[in-house]
């Protein structure tokens, strides 16, 4: 049973939704940062970092819980005990806003900048010049996030309330898996560095299309060690997506609205994936009391991202400092740019 200390539904979904349109932007500030500032032939090394923040909060996340459930009860951590991670979450807050207010532009939009060609108005030249890459940025997410929610989160739904296990063994295995993402997360950054973005995404998510349909076989094992290689085995895979992802995203913008446009895909995607699947997962259980609806779920997600990643551009090799084209697309003039 669910928790009667944990949100309502509908003020789950409201606060997913606000954390989603949060979470977008910082993301494209962070990977921007990391993007812009490194060495062109390293981006996708370099932006897949922020990207192991996700690995890193579930170790932490995952980790303060675990000790939760294992000090207290469990009427006590039903009631109070499990707000413990989220409260902890607020000091991550003073560390955002100093880093925020101390670094400085990438080099790419400090030149924008010395020029007076940044955008006016970059959401809109966004979605007029751009709707087919805000598209795939939301596409290429979409199923990410479908399989990530399932992997890490929804394994825990599942394991207490249709096995009745422990909710330690979900969280050990969770703790495992997001401990090795976090090597494999840069590895695979720097892997679509040398064979392409598009390949290495691909991979990952074709793997996780075809591991969500062993994954609830082997949670259904009870079995510890095979629940831990079910989890090990999503997140691989979501790691070979997530790995790219940030450099793939943010190369199918120019400089000028890099920003917005990697940021308004990551974010609709958010909240239409992210948002929705542990609601939409919960349901499909509740409705059927099987994992397989729950499955095929995941599988329409990641068909999508393998379309959008398959009908789009190989972005590795593109030069970020080549704005010609960009500035011919935008004009000169007040539609989209300051005035010189």
């Amino acid at each position: 049973m669910r928790p009667s200390a944990w949100p309502r539904p509908s003020c789950w979904f409201v606060l997913r939704f606000v954390q989603g349109l949060g979470l977008g932007g910082e993301w494209g500030g962070a990977v921007l940062m990391s993007l812009e500032h490194g060495e062109p032939n390293r981006r996708g090394w370099n932006a897949s970092w922020p990207q192991v923040g996700v690995p890193a909060g579930n170790l932490l996340a995952a980790g303060v819980l675990g000790v939760m459930s294992a000090t207290l009860s469990d009427a006590a951590f039903e009631s109070w005990g499990w707000r413990v991670p989220f409260l902890l979450s607020g000091a991550l807050i003073a560390v955002g806003l100093w880093i925020r207010m101390t670094i400085a532009e990438s080099p790419l939009f400090q030149e924008l900048e010395r020029d007076d060609t940044t955008a006016r108005a970059p959401i809109l030249d966004v979605l007029r010049l751009y709707p087919r890459s805000v598209l795939t940025a939301l596409g290429a997410r979409l199923g990410v996030d479908i399989a990530f929610y399932t992997f890490a989160l929804f394994i825990l739904v599942y394991l207490v309330e249709q096995l009745d296990l422990p909710r330690s063994t979900g969280l050990n295995a969770v703790l495992v898996a997001s401990a090795f993402q976090l090597l494999l997360i840069p590895w695979f950054g720097h892997l679509s560095d040398r064979v392409g973005r598009r390949p290495v995404y691909l991979a990952g998510a074709a793997g996780a299309a075809v591991w969500v349909f062993a994954f609830f076989p082997l949670l259904d094992t009870r079995s510890t060690l095979l629940i831990t290689v079910a989890a090990v085995g999503g997140l691989l895979f979501h790691a070979a997506m997530y790995g790219p992802q940030a450099a793939f995203i943010s190369e199918l913008f120019g400089t000028r609205v890099r920003y917005s446009g990697a940021s308004l895909g990551y974010q609709i995607a958010g909240v239409l994936g992210g948002a929705l699947a542990p609601i939409i997962s919960i349901a499909l259980l509740d409705r059927f009391d099987s994992a397989l609806p729950v499955s095929l779920y995941v599988l329409a997600g990641l068909l999508i991202t393998m379309l959008s990643v398959r009908l789009a551009p190989e972005t590795s090799r593109i030069d970020l400092h080549d704005e010609r084209a960009d500035t011919a697309r935008i004009g000169q003039d007040s539609r989209g740019l300051r005035p010189t």
